[in-house]
C-alpha cells in the first residue's frame, strides 16, 4: 500500500518515514512533481490538516494524509496553537518563534503547554481524523540539540529532558505526531486485515 505525506517539511517526513512500517510505502509530494507550498490559511488545527489532504487529493486522486501541529500554551490562552510556524511573523523562523515565546512567557510562572497533532487520511475517498497530544510545559531557556521547532523548550510531562535532548528513537515512541501516526497505522492495518 502506498500513501503519500502531504508535506514539504522535510523533518517531519524523516520523523514519520522511522515511524511508519515498512509495509506502507511512504510518498512525497516531489512523486507527484508537485512542489509548491500548500496553503495554511485555516483557523484550526483541524482544518489545515484537512485542507491540505483534500487539496492533494482532489489534484491527483491518491491516498494522502497530511498533519498539523501546534504548541498550545495554557497561560496565553492556547496561542501560538494554529499559528506555531508563523508565530512571529511570515518571514519568521524557529530561533524566532522561540524567541518571542519566551519573551512573552519571561514573568509567568504557568508554564503549562501541550503539543497537538491532528492527522487527516483521505483513503479510498473516505476522510479520517487522528489527534496525538503531549502535555508538558515551556522551560525557560533551550536544552538540546535534536528535533526541529519548539523541541529545544518543550519538556513533556513525566521527562526531565526536552524533546530537543531526546534521540529521535525515544522521540518517535512518545510524541504527539508519533500518537497520531500509531493510530493512523493501527487504522491502516484494521482495514487490511
Amino acid at each position: 500500500m502506498k500513501l503519500i505525506f502531504a508535506s514539504r517539511n522535510e523533518n517531519k517526513f524523516l520523523e514519520i518515514e522511522k515511524i511508519i512500517p515498512k509495509k506502507i510505502q511512504l510518498g512525497n509530494l516531489n512523486e507527484l512533481n508537485f512542489y509548491d507550498e500548500i496553503p495554511e490559511n485555516e483557523e484550526t488545527i483541524e482544518g489545515n490538516a484537512t485542507f491540505k489532504a483534500e487539496f492533494i487529493h482532489s489534484k491527483f486522486g491518491v491516498n494522502v494524509f497530511a498533519d498539523d501541529t501546534g504548541l498550545e500554551v495554557e497561560v496565553l490562552n492556547g496561542k501560538p496553537g494554529v499559528h506555531s510556524a508563523r508565530f512571529a511573523g511570515i518571514e519568521c523562523n524557529s530561533n524566532k518563534n522561540i524567541n518571542k515565546l519566551l519573551e512573552l512567557l519571561k514573568n509567568k510562572k504557568n508554564r503549562k503547554a501541550r503539543f497537538k497533532t491532528i492527522i487527516v487520511l483521505i483513503f479510498k475517498q473516505q476522510i479520517y481524523q487522528f489527534e496525538g497530544i503531549v502535555n508538558g510545559e515551556i522551560l525557560y531557556k533551550r536544552k538540546g540539540k535534536n528535533g526541529f521547532g519548539y523541541d529545544s523548550i518543550f519538556k513533556p510531562m513525566g521527562l526531565n529532558k526536552s524533546f530537543a535532548e531526546l534521540s529521535i528513537e525515544i522521540k518517535n515512541k512518545i510524541s504527539h505526531r508519533a500518537i497520531a501516526m500509531s493510530k493512523l497505522i493501527d487504522f491502516i492495518k484494521e482495514i487490511k486485515s
